[in-house]
């Protein structure tokens, strides 16, 4: 875990940003009717192993099927969200951080962190066919469907990690000058995005010849880390871990247009691109969530609930997902809706 900067500092620093010319900020001031009311509860469904750490999840939207990295369970659960049901709770992925599923390959991909791995899932079988390496500290995931690679955030080597999954080998490394936080690709322009510790930039790489191709840096976000797309729109969202602070990347502009605060700590993000909400999770056990207006966010509140740090969200049901490794003693996943549906 990274050093933390004080609360204190942080709003500081955010008060320090409205002198910027670039960069707008928005202050945080939701009453608390409005946090009861932003999402409500719809199901709490027991979930399989001990009461520890839960890490990333990846929604197929073909099959229906959510898979949630039970980290210090060493386990990859896979959920039916139409039965809401586990299917599957899968053993052999030491301490599971990312996971991501490709269904034109009918794969998922599991970042088997304390291997030093990356694991190939048969998403019909559910058997592992093979588990690439080595990788010094592989976490977040994205799949480039042109080149057929699978990018691999290795957040303590500093490099992505870049793998052939046409041939489930490694295939090179892209030096970062920083750790690497969250992974994704961007259907759009058909790169790969990178946030970068340390150096507080949005790392830009074309996926064919595994090179940065463009540097976007963040003001006022420390230690980037959680990345969400709007592709509509084209923007990125990522998360300063360090200072609780959230950008916006207007990424045909390839610049950032404001920074937000959130709740400390902030760790998976998820976009709901039909309702153009943003849900935020937090180590620290809370989930802000902001309503997409134009280019700019605006607050619509924020949740606390125990170790809320991992959300997905259905973006045709509009259904959120949250697993919470402790609730009297057990995992559960908690499904959540928005309010006002």
């Amino acid at each position: 875990m990274n050093r933390r900067m004080p609360a204190r500092a942080g709003w500081l620093l955010f008060t320090g940003l409205l002198m910027l010319p670039n960069v707008a900020c928005s202050q945080k001031s939701a009453a608390p009717a409005q946090s009861a009311r932003v999402l409500v509860e719809v199901a709490d469904v027991p979930m399989p192993g001990a009461a520890v750490r839960f890490d990333y999840q990846s929604f197929d939207p073909q099959s229906g099927r959510l898979y949630i990295s039970h980290m210090n369970a060493d386990q990859l659960v896979v959920f039916d969200t139409v039965a809401r049901k586990v299917v599957a709770d899968l053993d052999g992925f030491k301490r599971v951080h990312g996971v991501w599923a490709v269904p034109e390959l009918g794969r998922v991909y599991a970042s088997v962190t304390g291997e030093h791995a990356v694991a190939a899932v048969d998403s019909k079988s559910l058997q592992t066919l093979a588990k690439v390496g080595p990788i010094n500290y592989p976490d977040g995931l994205a799949y480039a469907p042109q080149q057929k690679r699978v990018f691999v955030s290795d957040e303590h080597g500093d490099t992505d990690a870049v793998i052939d999954a046409t041939t489930n080998t490694l295939v090179g490394s892209i030096p970062l000058a920083g750790g690497a936080g969250n992974t994704v690709y961007d259907p759009n322009s058909g790169h790969i995005l990178v946030a970068v510790h340390h150096v507080n930039e949005l790392a830009v790489i074309d996926p064919a010849t595994a090179r940065i191709i463009a540097h976007v840096p963040l003001q006022g976000i420390e230690n980037p880390h959680g990345i969400a797309l709007d592709t509509a729109a084209h923007l990125a969202f990522v998360a300063g871990e360090e200072n609780h602070s959230l950008a916006v990347v207007d990424l045909d502009a390839m610049k950032q247009l404001a920074a937000y605060p959130v709740a400390e700590d902030p760790d998976v993000l998820s976009f709901d691109p039909g309702l153009k909400r943003l849900y935020v999770s937090a180590e620290s056990g809370a989930v802000t969530v902001f309503q997409e207006t134009g280019k700019s966010l605006k607050l619509l509140g924020e949740l606390r609930m125990p170790h809320a740090h991992t959300v997905c969200v259905d973006p045709k049901s509009h259904l959120v997902y949250l697993p919470l490794e402790n609730v009297d003693g057990h995992p559960i996943l908690r499904i959540m809706k928005p309010g006002d549906l």
